[in-house]
């Protein structure tokens, strides 16, 4: 309401402003003979000049919502109104008159004029009003023009107008949302679709390849030949469908959008403050923080390797199963390094993905896995990620575990320096706490989240 109380009121000012001027130059036209050309003082009580105005202003502007004109002179005296018992009287102590006497050109609303005492031959209506005060003072076509004109405007077309445009924009909005909402249906549709028939493929070619192992131990080295072709063909399609995993991880991995979009946002917080250190102002330029932002959510694509026995499986894993789980380093890296290669190698995109799929699990003294590499071996986006993954397992809720508060995982995070962590990122990410939490809380989705990242 008051966005529209405000452009109602400037395109009210503008068409007062526009009118008035309008008025003079008419009334110009009609009383400027050759005698008072010259630059002569404009006289409102000369003879035919009170006339002339009230025709200009009935007959020319009868129909452009005008319903009322008061023309004050320099002194603040009425010397011209459509209701002709005001003229003549003394509005110099009025503040809007004062102001525009002043030169400034003011426009508010008009809710409590009387109108029944008006002469029925007046032009005046009742209606949406907007008052407006427009200064002059100065020479208007060599004719001196002092005072403010005083115009009260009806503006429901105005207000109609606007109204409908505004309802026509939120028309077109909501058929916006309610097109994307269809295309989002669309695409959610053929992405169930692909994983059905990816599942199906996948199926039939572990029957296939069991056939294939039995058939082995009888064939002859004709059939070992056709068996280990059959293979490599198996291994080709194995490959292919690691690409096409990718576009399902996220709906086979249990953890949520909500962390994806929290740890891309950590890595590159913590990108940004070691950007500004001379030991890496050189390795972490500004496309370099942007690629690695991209790069986060990939850091558990590998988890479409891991059976679903062991990725939900709710309680804790077996010695063996927790090797299982701990490839999916491996199988990350190794569909990103096939993607690398379908690309000729030049993807920078997929180096940093590779990087922080394969060495986010990697700890600073050497204990992590796959390879057990430590110190600066492991790459600076893996040692990114490292912080970015735990602090968020940490606060948020699994189903094997609540969330841990903020403080706590804090604690947990500066316990693990030098030995899980690399320092410098521990020290970056101890200055950047308080926003971790604050993105923690932008992103939540669990009310017990909420709840325990407040306190």
């Amino acid at each position: 309401t008051n966005s529209l109380k405000k452009e109602l009121l400037v395109m009210a000012e503008h068409r007062s402003v526009r009118i008035a001027h309008q008025i003079m130059d008419l009334l110009h036209k009609s009383i400027v003979t050759p005698e008072n050309e010259s630059g002569s003082a404009f006289n409102m009580n000369e003879a035919g000049t009170l006339k002339a105005l009230d025709d200009i202003i009935r007959f020319h502007y009868s129909r452009q919502d005008i319903n009322r004109v008061i023309w004050y002179d320099e002194n603040g005296i009425i010397i011209y109104s459509t209701l002709p018992s005001l003229i003549g009287q003394d509005a110099s102590s009025n503040v809007d008159v004062q102001n525009a006497l002043k030169g400034e050109t003011k426009s508010k609303f008009e809710e409590h004029v009387d109108f029944d005492d008006l002469d029925p031959a007046s032009m005046e209506l009742v209606g949406e009003m907007v008052e407006t005060y427009v200064s002059f003072d100065h020479n208007f076509h060599n004719l001196k023009m002092y005072g403010v004109m005083e115009l009260y405007l009806d503006i429901a077309n105005e207000k109609k107008y606007l109204q409908n445009i505004r309802y026509l924009f939120l028309l077109i909005v909501a058929a916006v949302f309610i097109l994307l909402f269809i295309i989002l249906l669309i695409i959610t549709y053929r992405l169930d679709m692909k994983r059905t028939l990816l599942e199906e493929a996948m199926n039939r070619n572990m029957v296939e390849i069991r056939l294939l192992h039995n058939k082995v131990r009888d064939q002859n080295d004709i059939l070992e030949q056709k068996v280990s072709e059959r293979t490599m063909e198996l291994a080709l399609t194995q490959e292919a469908t690691i690409f096409s995993l990718a576009v399902l991880a996220e709906f086979r991995d249990p953890e949520t959008g909500g962390h994806i979009k929290r740890t891309q946002s950590y890595v590159k917080l913590l990108a940004e403050m070691l950007q500004t250190s001379q030991q890496y102002r050189n390795e972490l330029n500004q496309q370099t923080i942007e690629l690695l932002f991209k790069s986060a959510p990939l850091h558990d694509i590998g988890k479409v390797g891991v059976p679903d026995r062991i990725l939900l499986k709710t309680g804790k894993l077996t010695d063996e199963e927790f090797e299982e789980m701990k490839k999916h380093t491996i199988y990350g890296r190794d569909a990103i390094v096939a993607a690398e290669q379908k690309l000729n190698g030049k993807s920078s995109f997929l180096k940093f993905a590779r990087e922080i799929a394969y060495g986010h699990q990697e700890k600073w003294d050497g204990s992590g896995y796959p390879e057990g590499v430590k110190g600066e071996q492991i790459p600076l986006s893996a040692r990114f990620m490292a912080v970015a993954d735990v602090y968020d397992a940490l606060i948020s809720k699994r189903v094997y575990k609540p969330p841990f508060p903020h403080s706590k995982a804090v604690k947990i995070i500066r316990e693990g320096k030098g030995t899980h962590f690399d320092p410098n990122v521990v020290d970056a990410f101890l200055k950047l706490e308080e926003t971790f939490r604050k993105i923690a809380l932008e992103f939540a989705e669990d009310e017990q989240e909420l709840k325990t990242l407040s306190e």
